[in-house]
């Protein structure tokens, strides 16, 4: 019987490809990071995604 990903076990394509082209989940991640925060900074310091609230 052969083991699936989601049993807990590595999955080695996924290692040979990280190895061969570079972690690119985890750089997605990092560049999302990084569009959000730069985002915040734009909009005055809010948290990208959370409207501001204003009262009138």
């Amino acid at each position: 019987m052969t083991r699936t990903a989601g049993e807990g076990d590595p999955v080695p394509i996924y290692a040979d490809l990280v190895r061969e082209r570079g972690d690119v989940v985890a750089e997605a991640q990092q560049a999302a990071a990084r569009t959000q925060q730069h985002a915040a900074e734009l909009l005055g310091g809010q948290h990208a995604g959370q409207p501001q609230l204003r009262t009138a």
